[in-house]
């Protein structure tokens, strides 16, 4: 579920750096994006109203 979350909300279709150091720093900054996201999320104050 993350992966296709990565590659539908974050548009990581396809790696834009060459090398294998290339695509695997690609991914890293991909899940930490994703990581730093859901962080937010989760230490956010909860919005009055909401169920």
């Amino acid at each position: 579920m993350l992966f296709a979350h990565l590659k539908t909300t974050l548009r990581f279709e396809r790696m834009r750096l060459r090398g294998f150091r290339g695509a695997r720093d690609e991914f890293l900054m991909a899940a930490i994006a994703q990581n730093l996201r859901r962080l937010a999320r989760l230490a956010a104050p909860p919005q009055l109203g909401s169920v």
